[in-house]
């Protein structure tokens, strides 16, 4: 089946309402990612991961498609004794974290309203390939130990995350677009591993899929971040039938064979215009 790419922003609503109509599914990941982002910037926030969620989902719903997923984020929920459950009443600490649990709740209204088989998935801290745009610790943490720079941990490093791999949080959304649309409607799903990691073991682990030593430094906690996150997956394992699979050992050598490639080929594009102009 032929695929076609159209690059516009969510905010422009022909082009929105050009690209969902005949779709089967909308999955929408486009958001201004960033507790730090959302911080400074808390209207932009609220106006990329909310007014703009509500216009994708309307346009959806006008152009009669039948299921839509959300990228959500563990954030939603906030500041939780771990393990975060899909009942827990959600506490967000952050501009993004509130965002997000804003974008869930109108999942489940227009599944309820409209009949749109709309669910959202709460991803718990996502790595992977591809992502040099990201800033996110995994993404930053990476560049910078192949560059040769140090790590920065933010506080003492022991507050926790769940990372769970690109290719993982992949297989959750086919999950989700493949499952019944009753077992899916105006639900909310966790989608991570269920394995808790400190940052300071975080940074021990990028360090042996680089394969080197890594300076570490610590600076000041950052405002808006929870001590401690990790995904109960009991739900979405029984109604989805999704388990991560990918380990943190596994998933980061992968990452940082990519980035080494990715990083290489940014410095070659870098000096080649030099080395040509140099020729003539």
């Amino acid at each position: 089946m032929p695929h076609e790419l159209i690059e516009a922003p969510i905010a422009d609503r022909e082009a929105v309402a050009a690209a969902v109509a005949g779709a089967d599914a909308v999955v929408h990941l486009a958001a201004r990612a960033g507790i730090p982002d959302s911080v400074a910037d808390p209207i932009g926030t609220f106006e990329v991961n909310v007014a703009q969620t509500v216009g994708l989902l309307d346009a959806a719903r006008l152009a009669g498609v039948g299921r839509f997923v959300l990228a959500s984020s563990n954030a939603a929920a906030g500041d939780h004794e771990p393990p975060a459950d899909e009942t827990d009443l959600p506490h967000p600490v952050s501009p993004y974290g509130a965002s997000k649990l804003a974008g869930e709740a109108y999942c489940q209204a227009f599944a309820a309203t409209f009949g749109l088989a709309a669910c959202a998935l709460r991803f718990s801290n996502a790595y992977g390939p591809y992502s040099l745009h990201k800033k996110s610790v995994v993404a930053a943490w990476l560049r910078a130990a192949l560059e040769g720079r140090p790590l920065v941990i933010h506080g003492d490093g022991e507050q926790t995350r769940d990372f769970v791999y690109s290719g993982d949080l992949a297989g959750a959304v086919v999950a989700a677009l493949d499952a019944p649309a009753e077992v899916v409607a105006g639900e909310l799903f966790q989608a991570g591993t269920g394995r808790e990691t400190t940052i300071n073991e975080l940074a021990a682990a990028i360090g042996r899929a680089v394969g080197g030593d890594v300076e570490i430094r610590h600076g000041p906690s950052r405002a808006g971040d929870v001590r401690r996150n990790v995904s109960r997956v009991g739900k979405a394992a029984e109604r989805l039938g999704y388990r991560a699979a990918v380990s943190l050992e596994d998933g980061l050598a992968a990452t940082a064979r990519w980035y080494e490639t990715a990083l290489a080929d940014d410095a070659l594009a870098a000096v080649t215009p030099h080395a040509a102009s140099g020729s003539e």
